[in-house]
């Protein structure tokens, strides 16, 4: 799995606002140590995030950008404390129907079709 291929996923599958704010919402619970995915899911969500940082969310913007930004350049307890809690209100801004609805259309639609954790789909 690489960025081209979530590239080219994303060319066949139009996200609306609302996606971008369930994937910023992933990375965030990526970031926080909480999210349930296997490992090679954790890393096509984290490209999808990317490839989809710059789309404008209908909730979360640059400060969740530049915070989910200077957590992956330096991890510390404070900044995770901090992750923590963006995702937790994140997570209260979207509704559970809405992030489920989500990681369901990303499953059927392919994103995650012929990974080796075949068993593992995101949580």
């Amino acid at each position: 799995m690489n960025a081209a291929h979530v590239d080219d996923w994303l060319r066949g599958h139009a996200l609306t606002a609302s996606d971008i704010d369930c994937a910023t919402t992933v990375m965030l619970k990526i970031l926080d140590g909480k999210c349930k995915m296997g490992a090679v899911d954790k890393v096509v969500m984290a490209l999808l995030y990317d490839a989809v940082k710059h789309r404008p969310g209908e909730r979360f913007g640059d400060e969740y950008h530049r915070l989910i930004a200077a957590a992956r350049a330096a991890s510390s307890e404070e900044m995770r404390n901090l992750i923590y809690e963006k995702r937790v209100l994140a997570e209260t801004m979207l509704s559970r129907p809405v992030m489920k609805t989500f990681k369901a259309m990303l499953r059927e639609q392919g994103l995650f079709a012929g990974l080796s954790e075949d068993d593992e789909s995101p949580a």
